[in-house]
């Protein structure tokens, strides 16, 4: 792909300032974001996603140097000139490697002008723990991203993914494609500390140009790959507002979600069968096996909906349950959380999906391009009753419903783990200049950049790496 050639090209020590050696081969990785079409926060419930990988992506290279030498990682934007770097000493690096995922953290993001080394350095610390992997020699790593960060598009599980990919090519390490997303979503989890789900790190590592991923999120099976019909459009728009998978509304909905799990475990009588020493609970459940998504609406509205507390406090929660199934989500015994709205949500969301996706093998019709539509209407009004919206996505998505059919627009939703971020829009594919119409409209309105999504292009997988070695 012409960025990668482009990409390749700029490792020339002068344009890359002597970072790589003549003669030595780097091995260079692909990773794009994604566009999350329908699914969303569901996933970490185990409910069935739809993503679509887009044009953007993050591009990896990475060397191996001598003996004695430690890391060097340096990252650049897209932008010529935006360029920052970390560096390690070989006994920095070392005690890095040895160190546990809490160290590791705290080494990495002690320093918050660096901690964005972390997703980067964070791929050798997993690959150490978890694939036994040496790194004796020194490490150079590149990383060039036009995945914007905070958009909701998965811009850390592209640089994940890509730096993943071409380390373990570095070091002769062989990944299959689920393998290589769940390693990044531990880098992720345990190193830089956010709580995602798969569905980002799988869609970055496994999705197939212009087709939707379909991912059963228990916790990652690929059920296969839909075909997007070239008769119609999907694109994103960003609102302007800076989402982040860290941050307190999809850490506090995330939490409620597992709280109301947990209180459903206990209604149906399932016995919890051990404590582990991180506090984690393990519950007997052969019914659901763990994920709220199994509990099908009906059963879910029959047995549980109005027994759950609408909000409960976390020491209430803990006095009552003792805790979670889930060993990345904590509960603050001093914070009082939605229950029932979060516990909701992916019940019905995965019915949402799974009914979408059906459609698309029918969406050359415009009845099925309706009911489309207000699939994403209610996925969006769900989140927002979760308290995951805001006003821009909001207002996007007002935008798309007030253009409706007569300019091609059929339906549209907040994506990712919401609170600002990207709106994903469902249309006829020559709708594209409604949808821009409708993005710089928002913008004048707002003051905001609404960059446009458009296009597809290969996962890592799909790209595959390449080895080059500097004249």
């Amino acid at each position: 792909m012409c960025d990668v050639d482009r990409f390749i090209e700029s490792l020339r020590p002068t344009t890359a300032g002597g970072l790589f050696e003549p003669g030595l081969p780097i091995a260079v990785a692909r990773a794009p974001g994604r566009l999350d079409v329908m699914g969303g926060i569901a996933d970490y419930s185990g409910s069935l996603v739809l993503q679509m990988p887009i044009r953007e992506a993050a591009l990896a290279a990475v060397q191996t140097g001598g003996e004695g030498e430690g890391l060097l990682v340096v990252s650049e934007a897209a932008e010529p000139g935006d360029r920052r770097s970390v560096q390690m000493s070989r006994s920095d690096l070392d005690d890095l490697l040895a160190a546990s995922y809490q160290e590791a953290r705290e080494i990495l993001t002690r320093d918050h002008a660096s901690s964005w080394a972390a997703y980067l350095a964070g791929v050798l610390v997993v690959l150490a723990q978890e694939e036994r992997a040496r790194f004796d020699r020194g490490m150079r790593i590149l990383l060039r991203s036009e995945v914007p960060e905070g958009k909701g598009v998965s811009s850390s599980a592209a640089i994940e993914v890509a730096t993943m990919q071409a380390v373990a090519r570095a070091i002769g390490l062989k990944l299959d494609g689920v393998r290589l997303a769940t390693l990044c979503q531990r880098v992720e989890n345990y190193v830089v500390g956010a709580p995602c789900g798969i569905m980002d790190q799988m869609a970055s590592a496994l999705g197939r140009e212009h087709e939707l991923l379909a991912l059963l999120c228990q916790p990652a099976e690929v059920q296969g790959y839909v075909p997007i019909s070239p008769m119609i459009g999907l694109w994103g728009i960003d609102s302007g507002v800076r989402h982040a998978v860290g941050g307190g509304d999809y850490g506090s909905v995330r939490t409620g979600a597992f709280m109301g799990y947990r209180i459903i475990a206990d209604l149906a009588g399932l016995p919890v069968s051990e404590v582990d020493l991180s506090g984690v609970l393990r519950v007997e459940d052969h019914h659901w096996k763990g994920f709220l998504t199994n509990l099908k609406p009906s059963e879910f509205d029959a047995r549980f909906r109005d027994r759950l507390p609408e909000t409960m406090s976390g020491a209430e929660f803990l006095a009552s349950h003792r805790g979670l199934t889930d060993p990345v989500t904590r509960i603050d015994p001093s914070r009082t959380y939605a229950v029932r709205k979060p516990t909701s949500h992916p019940v019905y969301e995965n019915d949402r999906v799974r009914r979408f996706g059906e459609l698309v093998e029918e969406a050359h019709a415009e009845d099925a391009l309706r009911e489309m539509g207000v699939l994403m209407y209610l996925s969006h009004d769900s989140y927002s009753s979760c308290g995951l919206g805001s006003d821009g996505t909001d207002r996007l998505v007002a935008m798309v419903r007030q253009a409706g059919p007569e300019w091609g627009l059929y339906g549209a939703k907040i994506t990712g783990g919401g609170s600002g971020g990207t709106v994903a829009i469902l249309g006829w594919s020559n709708a594209g200049d409604a949808v821009q119409e409708i993005a710089d409209r928002y913008a004048r309105e707002t003051g905001r950049t609404a960059y446009v999504f458009e296009g597809s292009s290969p996962g890592a997988c799909q790209f595959g790496t390449r080895v080059h070695t500097l004249d």
